[in-house]
């Protein structure tokens, strides 16, 4: 399933057949605003498709991913996210106390962000 029907060959957006009512669970590498992916499970549910929700290896947790999940009534489970991740890099000594203090006010205020 793509975001939007491929812009060449037969321009399917959903590869294979998609039974009525059949359960599905998009799968999907990353996710900021979740755009791409709830265009991906408005599709499937277009033709048919049952979608309990999608998985991702990993979110940056925008405040406009946890919206645009809401509003579609789609749940959404990563593997990882941005906190862990920096949470992960301080434990480990890649990055400074100071380091991780400006990491965490950037997934604060990810869209108005300015370092300083």
């Amino acid at each position: 399933i793509r975001s939007k029907p491929k812009d060449h060959g037969a321009g399917n957006q959903i590869e294979g057949r998609v039974a009525q009512g059949q359960k599905m669970v998009v799968v999907e590498d990353l996710i900021s605003t979740g755009g791409s992916v709830l265009e991906a499970v408005a599709a499937a549910k277009r033709e048919g498709a049952d979608v309990l929700g999608v998985v991702a290896i990993f979110s940056y947790q925008l405040p406009k991913a946890d919206k645009n999940f809401a509003d579609a009534g789609v749940k959404l489970v990563t593997l990882s996210n941005y906190s862990e991740l920096i949470h992960l890099a301080q434990e480990e000594g890649y990055i400074t106390p100071e380091g991780l203090d400006l990491l965490k006010r950037f997934k604060d205020d990810q869209e108005n962000w300015q370092e300083g």
